[in-house]
């Protein structure tokens, strides 16, 4: 295996994270017969397969199950060494990699705009999911820092918070609760609700509020998108509780109500997270600065005008 190239490691991680041959294509801005070509070479170097290929359907074989812990390994080891190399060439350039939960999409671009204003030399890859999704880049070293509403407490992490997070109950406009001076938190046991997928911060708060307050709620839907909730609700579907940065849009056009409900808005807070085993680059600790130092004022500026009072 001494002929192996890093370039073939990182494109089997890469197909191993997505299954996929196509998506690894993607990620890696490659095409697709680029990728299968590097993971047949690969697999001549190792001898033994490290795919099941079924059409365009791949799985791990038992060998690329074991293959991969290592070869995440080394491209861990070898991005640590990129980043301590990257100390002595300082700030002109240099790469970021920054894990955000879905949530955060709906301000974390235009925030790491102005950060590339000041720093335009840096390379910055941004990678989605879910909170536990994000979790799982992080032990495996997949990305620099990460932007979560709930800090992992399986991991050994810096976690430092950098703005309010309010969560509110949406509704879609003339809903029987927009039309009450102020509902109880058990008003909400009488309307059907859509909320997010187990692993969501957004479900953990929700779940956390209906128990301080003994709620049994009656679940229509789960739905693991935002933007596919936002559209239930609208359509008067049902109720939800989402973050207030993600329905910035709809409350300014008027399409989405906020009522006022007992014990809401649930103030949370957005916290930019690194593992401390983690050597950050001087792109990462540089951004993470500019979060510390520019994130709050950012969303009071975005967000200020429709956070209810509570």
């Amino acid at each position: 295996m001494k002929n192996m190239t890093i370039r073939q490691l990182r494109v089997f991680a890469s197909a191993a994270k997505h299954m996929s041959f196509g998506k690894a294509a993607e990620e890696l801005h490659l095409t697709p017969p680029a990728v299968s070509m590097q993971i047949r070479e690969l697999e001549q170097h190792v001898g033994l397969p490290l795919f099941e290929r079924n059409g365009r359907r791949v799985v791990l074989t038992l060998t690329g199950e074991y293959f991969l812990v290592y070869a995440r390994r080394i491209l861990a080891t070898l991005k640590d060494a990129e980043d301590a190399v990257a100390k002595f060439r300082g700030l002109k350039s240099g790469r970021l990699t920054l894990g955000m939960v879905s949530t955060a999409k709906y301000f974390l671009p235009r925030l790491l705009a102005s950060f590339r204003e000041e720093h335009q030399g840096i390379e910055v890859r941004l990678t989605v999911g879910n909170r536990e999704q994000l979790v799982e880049q992080m032990k495996r070293n997949e990305v620099d820092l990460a932007v979560m509403g709930r800090p992992p407490q399986e991991l050994a992490t810096r976690a430092e918070p950098f703005a309010a997070h309010p969560h509110v109950i949406v509704t879609a406009p003339g809903h029987p609760l927009t039309r009450m001076e102020s509902a109880s938190a058990r008003t909400l046991a009488g309307y059907g609700m859509i909320i997010r997928e187990p692993g969501s911060g957004t479900r953990a708060a929700l779940e956390q509020y209906l128990r301080a307050h003994g709620i049994e709620p009656r679940i229509e839907m789960e739905m693991a998108s935002n933007e596919t909730i936002k559209q239930a609700v609208m359509a008067d579907m049902g109720v939800s509780f989402l973050s207030l940065h993600t329905i910035g849009l709809e409350l300014r056009s008027q399409l989405i109500a906020v009522p006022d409900v007992e014990d809401m808005p649930v103030v949370r807070r957005w916290y930019v997270v690194n593992t401390l085993s983690k050597l950050l680059s001087p792109a990462a600790e540089a951004f993470r600065y500019f979060v510390l130092e520019q994130g709050e004022r950012f969303l009071a500026n975005e967000f200020g005008a429709w956070q209810p009072v509570g």
